[in-house]
């Protein structure tokens, strides 16, 4: 499973190189490949995990309730379609697609903390 994880989250990391906040996208997503590459092998950081999953998590706090947020999204937007387009054009698509991703990093780092401890 931390092999497909390893892959999907590099993958991610690559197709968010063209964005303006490629900086902050490319490392959340490369952080969790590298960890998941690691585990893949049978080698645990359950520290690291710890502390990518309070980030990863506090951030997607921020992303839902912000403004143009996940909240938006639900209430505002009435849940349109996040997938339409790969270029997101509305700022609560973007978010609301950004706090998913968030959410499947830390459920892949919390599954390897799991197996780690």
């Amino acid at each position: 499973m931390n092999i497909l994880f390893c892959i999907a989250f590099a993958g991610f990391a690559y197709v968010n190189l063209n964005d303006k906040d490629s900086w902050l996208w490319v490392t959340i997503y490369m952080v969790a490949a590298i960890a998941c590459g690691f585990a893949a092998f049978g080698t645990y950081f359950p520290m690291i995990y710890l502390i990518a999953i309070a980030f990863y998590m506090a951030f997607a706090v921020v992303l839902f309730f912000s403004k143009e947020g996940v909240l938006d999204w639900i209430t505002k937007y009435k849940q349109e379609s996040i997938v339409q387009s790969m270029q997101a054009t509305k700022p609560y698509i973007e978010k609301t697609r950004e706090f998913f991703g968030l959410l499947i990093i830390s459920a892949a780092l919390v599954i390897n903390y799991i197996v780690a401890t």
